[in-house]
């Protein structure tokens, strides 16, 4: 690939770009787009005023670029929680990284790169990319220590970066945990696996089992059930309550309730003594049936201490009954799951694994296919007829510069949603663990299929004489594939970068269905009216995989940094933009996701020396691949002292800090009010009446006024059909 196929590349995405961020801008500022732009503060608007205008006076901000770079990180804290601040530091992190990384190469490796070899150089835009890349520099070269050199400047940064950032974070989730005082699941306790006893409930069982052996701590417990037909009857009364509310005010946004617009669902609709009977008597005897109980509970202990030491111990010596865990908080249980038998999950993550292997093997069609496209020579011969079409200059460099890499990230769209399925087949009993379980997968995908796929691909695969020489094919990789396949990478970081970016801040998919619901449909409220959470499990493996193709071809490739460093500092920008306005923050792992970029990050270092190792071997630097060794040794050693030093905080929460939040609630009285809350905050019944809807709020309300309007509701309703 030539320079100009890459100049046309970002011709057109940076075209793409400017057209999509104007377009934002325009439609950020018409009222109808308000709940696609702005869901998240409309939706804290909608539960904290008592203004019926709110809505229409409610105004944008002139600059979205000067808001999110003038909120601090104590504001994306308080909006996003510590996951927000994980990704923000994520993106810091990367930022100086490649800044460094980008002068010590531009500076330093990138002029010998391209006058590594004597020849008679082009003009820049008719220059091959491979003259910018270590395939350049000649066998034997003493300059080729200033690639060793630059090597150990950005492992040593990199390294550097990683423990003051870990010392950040550790700091920043001790006091999210010490500043979550009245967090519930601190107290709670799930326990799966209970035994079956012909003589006595699930229930009963459970609380023998408790009182016995741990007489002094425990509470009281909360039985999960099996409750298909009440999921059913409360499923149909949230959709006639969703009719009645909808229908019978003229703008869902400009209702004017009282207590945040929050009507009481069974005042609305379950108030008619026939009615209220039957569901009095279906709950009752959900209770009593004991064929409902599931083999699952949670059980609530006096002190925050004594539930972590429940939780942490062994408590059968049959591992697979009386399984103990921290329960999740109230609104990040994912209850479809709790019922699963605990017997079924090896199963279950035995049939995804094998399912996402299957994933795996299927991709590497399109990924071959793409790298088909990449390669003008291979194009040509599998399809002579277009060889006329492909001889033009203009023609070529938009096929082989700008295609593969759009069509790569169209076919990776069904990545996320597919590994959400995979990890709810799996298991997880909370939302955020769901995340960010699909967000390893994702991870896994992306790296396998995007690097080393397309790098199989776009040379072993299509070099079928490199298969008779085994033993040469780890340093064809490392000297060969590895900086060819640079031309692929570099498009694909201002594809799926770049254009990504812009797309996410207009929001095309919202936006559409906005429009086809407030245009078309004529409804007044549509399927995003702020009540979607941030896409982690799809962004994390993004901005993770950009950092290895930058650690990679940081001394092969240079021309590479820049492009990230561009999007780095932009999505810095966008992402602080989404969760500041967009995005709602339901649920938080405590900043789990911190020891996934920390394991990435020390696997694209490895991966970088290793490849590094490869081109000194290839390019006869014996001293140069002997000063790498010990550098990969210190790096593995490194991550060895973070994961014992820092890890093990994200797993569990210190004796200590449990102990003296105790004292402090003993002290203050708190323990009693908190032991209240402990039997309504784990109740099914309550998800049962709300459902997975993320607006649970707008079913919960003991305001009198509100209670009286939606009195008012129904009469206006029994009139319209009267």
């Amino acid at each position: 690939m030539e320079i100009s196929a890459l100049l046309t590349s970002a011709g057109i995405n940076i075209g793409v770009c400017c057209v999509l961020f104007s377009l934002y801008s325009v439609l950020r500022k018409q009222p109808s787009n308000r709940n696609v732009y702005f869901g998240r503060k409309l939706a804290q608007m909608r539960t904290t005023r008592d203004d019926p205008h709110w809505f229409e006076r409610f105004v944008p901000s002139p600059s979205w670029i000067l808001k999110a770079w003038e909120t601090s990180e104590d504001v994306i804290l308080a909006i996003g929680g510590l996951d927000a601040v994980v990704l923000m530091r994520m993106l810091v992190f990367s930022i100086r990284i490649f800044s460094i990384a980008a002068i010590v190469c531009t500076a330093i490796v990138l002029p010998l790169n391209y006058y590594g070899q004597e020849m008679e150089h082009k003009l820049i835009p008719s220059e091959s990319l491979e003259v910018f890349t270590t395939q350049n520099v000649k066998e034997g070269s003493r300059w080729l220590w200033a690639h060793c050199l630059a090597l150990y400047i950005i492992s040593c940064s990199a390294c550097i970066l990683l423990y003051f950032e870990n010392k950040s974070i550790i700091r920043r989730r001790l006091a999210y945990i010490k500043g979550s005082a009245q967090d519930l699941s601190q107290f709670a306790v799930l326990v799966r696996g209970i035994p079956w006893s012909a003589e006595e409930s699930y229930s009963t069982t459970l609380k023998n089992y408790f009182t016995k052996y741990y007489p002094s701590s425990y509470l009281s417990h909360q039985m999960v059930y099996h409750c298909g037909k009440m999921e059913k009857l409360m499923k149909s009364v949230r959709e006639m309550y969703d009719v009645l509310y909808h229908d019978s005010i003229p703008s869902c946004h400009s209702c004017g309730l009282s207590g945040g617009g929050r009507p009481n669902l069974f005042n609305i609709l379950v108030d008619e003594p026939e009615v209220s009977e039957k569901g009095k008597m279906d709950l009752q005897d959900l209770r009593d049936n004991r064929g409902k109980e599931c083999p699952a509970a949670f059980v609530f202990f006096k002190t925050r201490y004594a539930a972590a030491c429940a939780a942490r111990a062994l408590q059968s010596s049959n591992p697979m009954l009386w399984v103990t865990h921290q329960a999740p908080e109230p609104r990040d249980i994912y209850w479809p799951n709790l019922a699963i038998p605990y017997r079924q999950f090896w199963l279950r993550r035995t049939a995804t694994l094998l399912a996402t292997a299957a994933f795996l093997v299927f991709f590497i069609a399109p990924v071959a296919l793409v790298q088909s496209l990449a390669n003008l020579n291979t194009l040509q011969l599998t399809f002579p007829f277009l060889r006329g079409l492909l001889n033009k200059k203009y023609v070529s460099q938009l096929v082989t510069g700008y295609l593969p890499s759009v069509i790569l990230v169209l076919f990776f769209y069904t990545v996320p949603p597919l590994m959400i399925l995979f990890s709810t087949i799996e298991g997880s009993i909370s939302r955020s663990g769901r995340k960010r379980g699909a967000c390893c997968k994702v991870l896994f995908f992306t790296i396998w299929n995007v690097f080393f796929v397309n790098i199989a691909s776009g040379t072993v695969l299509n070099k079928l004489s490199v298969f008779s020489q085994p033993k040469d094919i780890p340093l064809q990789l490392a000297a060969g594939a590895v900086p060819a396949a640079v031309k692929f990478f570099m498009t694909y970081v201002l594809t799926s970068g770049w254009t990504s970016l812009a797309c996410e801040v207009v929001q095309l998919y919202p936006l559409l269905c906005n429009f086809i619901y407030k245009v078309i449909l004529r409804k007044d409220h549509g399927p995003f009216d702020g009540e979607y959470t941030f896409p982690y499990h799809s962004e994390v493996p993004r901005i993770l995989l950009f950092g290895l193709l930058g650690l990679s071809f940081s001394i092969l490739a240079p021309l590479i940094l820049p492009l990230l460093l561009v999007y780095f500092c932009l999505a810095y920008l966008v992402y602080r933009n989404q969760i500041i306005n967009v995005y709602i923050t339901e649920y938080d792992s405590g900043g789990k996701y911190w020891p996934i970029v920390q394991t990435s990050t020390i696997f694209s270092l490895v991966l970088a020396q290793i490849i590094a190792m490869g081109v000194f071997v290839l390019k006869r630097s014996t001293v140069c691949f002997g000063f790498t060794i010990p550098l990969a040794i210190c790096t593995l050693l490194f991550n060895e002292y973070c994961r014992r030093r820092f890890f093990p905080v994200y797993g569990n929460i210190a004796a200590e800090v449990l102990i003296d939040l105790d004292q402090q609630d003993e002290q203050s009285g708190r323990m009693e009010a908190i032991y209240q809350r402990l039997q309504t905050a784990y109740s099914q019944f309550e998800w049962l009446t709300y459902g997975r809807s993320r607006r649970k709020s707008q079913y919960l309300s003991d305001d009198e006024d509100t209670l009286r309007h939606t009195q008012e509701l129904k009469t206006v309703n029994l009139v319209k059909k009267s």
